[in-house]
């Protein structure tokens, strides 16, 4: 397997992940989570329907394939419904800790897919993607100093703990599922947009249609939203061709991409930490990379 197939589409992810999130760090006091959440469900369904359309797939409702059908769609309901929860999470807990702890989403994705998938990877991939994992971490810690202070409710604990495991069992499942018969990349982006509307779109219409619409928050929702929707095709056709294992830490590095827009957009502090952590980063990405192929070139490790 060329790492080629899978790194192309892993890294567009990471690069609209991060700008999405960037987007949304930048407009969030202007549009509520609970708005951000049914406009993510618009763009979804225009990126993932505008791609299911105008490309070649298979019948997504034919009986051979009904398995993998049940098994998608309840894939992204998981992942709609730990969204709904890490929302709720900020609104109760430190987003110090919460945000720190739904980035270690990954290291529970490579668990499952060791005993539940059998993806074994390689010594220095494993290096590579452990070294990825802690920097995300770090680089999604917010010094106490720079948050907001607010009451904290313990209810936020449980909450967070939920979204992390949500997260990681609808990618361990999502990747399971292209083992089933009719498994198609396309008709998961169709999936992906079922489950974010019996997730994400009810909870949007419920909490999300109070007040006022604007043009303007439109512009300000869908754009971050597209981003993150664009981001989620790149995951779903990535990992139809690599190993989960590597593919979800390496587009779980999003803040990268996020910090740097902080940094250059919203014109954010960058603390030492914070660089160091980036450095080390770029290396755990070169080195969870790596596969079998270019390790007998380089004859090294």
């Amino acid at each position: 397997m060329s790492s080629l197939t899978w790194l192309i589409p892993a890294f567009i992810t990471l690069l609209l992940w991060g700008l999405g999130q960037g987007f949304v760090k930048m407009w969030i006091g202007e549009v509520s989570p609970a708005r951000f959440c049914l406009y993510f469900v618009v763009a979804k369904s225009i990126v993932n329907l505008g791609y299911f359309f105008t490309n070649e797939h298979l019948d997504p409702f034919d009986m051979e394939g009904r398995y993998f059908l049940i098994v998608g769609v309840f894939a992204y309901i998981l992942d709609g419904l730990g969204w709904i929860l890490y929302f709720k999470s900020i609104v109760y807990g430190p987003i110090t800790i919460v945000g720190t702890l739904s980035a270690a989403y990954p290291a529970i994705t490579i668990l499952m897919a060791r005993y539940f998938l059998n993806e074994v990877l390689l010594p220095i991939q494993y290096f590579g993607v452990i070294l990825v994992i802690l920097c995300c971490l770090g680089l999604s810690y917010t010094p106490p100093s720079l948050e907001n202070k607010k009451i904290v409710n313990n209810k936020w604990i449980p909450l967070a703990i939920m979204a992390l495991l949500l997260w990681s069992s609808a990618q361990t499942i999502m990747k399971y599922s292209y083992n089933l018969p009719n498994a198609d990349e396309t008709n998961l982006l169709l999936f992906n947009t079922i489950g974010g509307t019996l997730t994400l779109g009810i909870y949007g219409l419920l909490y999300g249609l109070k007040g006022s619409h604007s043009g303007k928050e439109w512009i300000k929702s869908f754009l971050p939203m597209g981003m993150m929707a664009g981001g989620d095709m790149g995951f779903i056709i990535s990992a139809s061709k690599g190993p989960i294992s590597i593919i979800s830490p390496l587009t779980g590095a999003y803040p990268l991409v996020t910090l740097i827009f902080a940094y250059l957009v919203i014109k954010e502090h960058i603390t030492k930490f914070q660089w160091l952590c980036v450095v080390i980063l770029l290396f755990g990405i070169f080195f969870s990379a790596i596969d079998e192929e270019i390790l007998n070139k380089i004859n090294v490790f």
